[in-house]
């Protein structure tokens, strides 16, 4: 595979506090051949896909950062899924719908025709560079890990816009951490709820539905939990304590975003990961596993 550059929208929480998902992303991206080469310009995308159809204007934050995209280059690829969700829908959007399409551009003062392909970072590696050169890239196989891939709503729904994967059966998160080494373990809760947004006004909600998550995937065996979302990965490690609360017989175990287990696959030094950053420690799994 020739050596890639695709155009790489951070989003605002992967500038600040889940720094660690970009930055092991970057590096990873840069150990299997290719480069994500941040947008010049770009803004946030709203962090919210608008509920009512006729809210026009809620569309011209991503259709901006849509538009910048386009000028340099004629693919998108971005880590966050509500981002992901975001762009992806709001490009639907302005491609499938002239009327719509006529006044965000006039809101926006540009001319952009829903053109950018937008790939999930977990598509790229899939579809642009292989799982199978992944696998050949790992120096640090995560070995013996029983690891639960926990999709969440935003990377898959709603179903008929997003199209990552198969809709009730995805297979892409499992297919990448056995090439990581790791042993992905099948739960009923991998695409349901965390509780996303309620975590501001509602923690009980939160803690209910993250719980349901957390203690479907330890229950089915899993001693570690990937993420692909920071929200996701916020709700589940500020659950998991009241979680092992009030059932005594939840296991606490480690909550990761996807991109550092990549990183730690491909040798990547550790301490450049960012776990620490992480509330939950990984380490002790580790070095039991002896990977550490």
């Amino acid at each position: 595979m020739e050596h890639m550059k695709i155009p790489y929208y951070p989003g605002c929480t992967l500038n600040t506090v889940a720094k660690q998902f970009d930055t092991s992303a970057r590096e990873a991206a840069s150990i299997i051949g290719f480069e994500m080469k941040e947008l010049s310009q770009w803004n946030c995308c709203g962090a919210t896909f608008p509920l009512t159809p006729d809210n026009v204007i809620g569309l011209t934050a991503p259709a901006k950062v849509l538009s910048s995209a386009r000028k340099e280059g004629d693919t998108l690829t971005t880590l966050c899924s509500v981002c992901y969700n975001v762009l992806k829908r709001t490009n639907k959007v302005i491609r499938d719908n002239k009327e719509k399409r006529n006044v965000i551009n006039g809101f926006i003062e540009e001319e952009y025709d829903g053109s950018v392909n937008i790939l999930h970072y977990l598509e790229v590696l899939r579809d642009k560079v292989g799982f199978d050169k992944v696998k050949g890239a790992v120096k640090r196989p995560l070995k013996g890990i029983k690891a639960a891939t926990y999709y969440g709503c935003m990377l898959l729904r709603p179903f008929e816009d997003i199209g990552i994967d198969k809709a009730e059966s995805p297979t892409i998160f499992e297919d990448l951490l056995r090439a990581l080494g790791a042993e992905p373990v099948e739960f009923a809760n991998k695409i349901e709820c965390c509780g996303a947004h309620l975590a501001m006004n509602n923690e009980e909600v939160v803690t209910n539905l993250s719980g349901k998550v957390m203690t479907s995937a330890v229950d089915a065996g899993a001693e570690l939990i990937v993420t692909t979302c920071p929200l996701c990965q916020f709700n589940l490690e500020k659950s998991q304590p009241r979680v092992a609360e009030s059932d005594t017989g939840y296991t606490p175990v480690p909550v990761v975003y996807f991109t550092q287990a990549l990183g730690l696959a491909l040798g990547q030094d550790i301490e450049t990961l960012g776990f620490e950053k992480n509330s939950s420690d990984i380490m002790p799994l580790l070095k039991k596993k002896g990977i550490a």
